[in-house]
């Protein structure tokens, strides 16, 4: 052991004494590492900030769509199935009608650049509106920081009330309530009763810049022939949402009416189907970033071989005394070893360091949250002394085998 912490010092005195030489060959292992932590911490990252916003409705929460939920991945990608539209008379009698007692809410998408303004302010042109229910912020995971939602009274007549969402709030009504007052969406006018709390919008799905208004109200403006709706039901525990769901399929064929041989022609989400299935396609992607971050590693090792040669060749004479002074071709050989496993390992620490803030800061642009990944953080240290492995076993061969009487007349 003695032997391997006397190589180690070895090793940084040669670090030392070579110092710009050695400051480039550690940046060509912190590029490498950088690149291959970098990358897949920025999907890490991802990863969780899809997860995380996915799931914000609940993992007790499913849905009841006209379409499925797939993700097409090159040519062979499974294409998503579309069923007739879900009438509105279909999703009131599922609600009115499910055994379970369960929060039930239906909603649909009216539309998706809608610009809203108060007096001279006005909200950028990229607002969604749906219409919705009294129950849809618990099934969708939605909170109120001001005002109210909306009553029974409101959806039954469809009056002409909007819950706003928390960047819309900040644009439009920047230094006051909002709450009570009246707002204009193209030719409507809307009384203000609630603001949605922040829920981010990372991966593009956050909901501050949603607008929400009675679906009642709704269907007498916005209403389309094929208008589909959504029914999402939200159990009390997670323990039932298979019963639940189970209970779901069969109300639903009940209400349109399917016979016994007829298959679904409905599709049933639940709040993580969406998540998991971006994160199973992502695995293409980090594949693909570790095959990249090889690619890299690889190039540095050839680099850091260059470099090790070169050093063996200035350093022959040095070799020679070592020899002549009792060293056996073995140490030499674990000499340089060591001193390419060091060079590696001190590369290794930047890379892993400037991978994981530049991988957290890429992340952050398009709303990642901040992670730490410990097992590409400890695959990137094991994958240093690889590299300084395979590329210091040559040179450090060359070294032992060099004879000790022509090292010493090197010059």
């Amino acid at each position: 052991m003695q032997v391997y912490f006397e190589n180690i010092k070895i090793a940084i005195q040669a670090i030392k004494h070579n110092l710009l030489r050695s400051i480039l060959t550690i940046l060509i292992i912190a590029i490498g590492i950088m690149s291959l932590v970098g990358i897949l911490t920025a999907i890490e990252s991802i990863k969780g900030s899809i997860s995380e916003n996915f799931t914000s409705m609940g993992a007790n929460t499913f849905t009841i769509k006209n379409y499925g939920m797939h993700i097409r991945i090159g040519k062979d990608g499974e294409k998503p199935k579309n069923y007739p539209p879900v009438k509105y008379r279909d999703a009131v009698s599922f609600k009115e009608k499910y055994e379970f007692p369960y929060k039930v809410s239906i909603s649909s998408w009216v539309a998706g650049a809608a610009t809203v303004k108060y007096e001279n302010r006005k909200s950028d042109p990229n607002i969604s509106v749906w219409g919705t229910d009294e129950n849809y912020l618990f099934t969708s995971g939605y909170e109120l920081t001001d005002g109210r939602n909306f009553s029974i009274d409101e959806i039954d007549f469809g009056r002409n009330v909007i819950i706003i969402g928390k960047e819309v709030k900040d644009k439009v009504f920047p230094n006051t309530s909002a709450v009570g007052k009246t707002i204009t969406g193209g030719d409507l006018r809307f009384k203000v009763i609630g603001v949605l709390a922040e829920k981010g919008s990372a991966m593009g799905f956050g909901g501050d810049k949603t607008v929400l208004i009675p679906i009642t109200y709704a269907r007498q403006f916005f209403s389309r022939s094929n208008q589909s709706y959504t029914i999402s039901v939200m159990c009390n525990k997670i323990e039932e949402l298979d019963p639940a769901i189970g209970a779901g399929i069969a109300q639903f064929r009940n209400v349109r009416k399917l016979k016994p041989i007829q298959e679904d022609n409905f599709t049933i989400v639940k709040s993580d189907n969406l998540a998991n299935m971006l994160i199973e396609n992502i695995k293409y992607v980090t594949m693909a970033a570790t095959l990249i971050g090889i690619i890299t590693l690889i190039g540095a090792a050839i680099g850091l071989m260059n470099i090790m040669l070169v050093s063996v060749t200035e350093r022959t004479k040095e070799i020679g005394i070592r020899k002549a002074m009792g060293a056996t071709p073995y140490l030499i050989r674990d000499q340089f070893l060591t001193e390419a496993i060091v060079v590696c390992q001190l590369g290794g620490l930047v890379g892993i360091v400037l991978g994981v803030l530049i991988g957290n800061l890429t992340s952050s642009f398009i709303g990642g949250v901040f992670v730490i990944p410990w097992l590409w953080i400890f695959s990137g240290i094991l994958l240093c002394i690889m590299v300084g492995i395979v590329a210091g076993i040559f040179p450090a061969l060359q070294a032992a085998k060099l004879d000790p009487i022509e090292s010493l007349r090197y010059e």
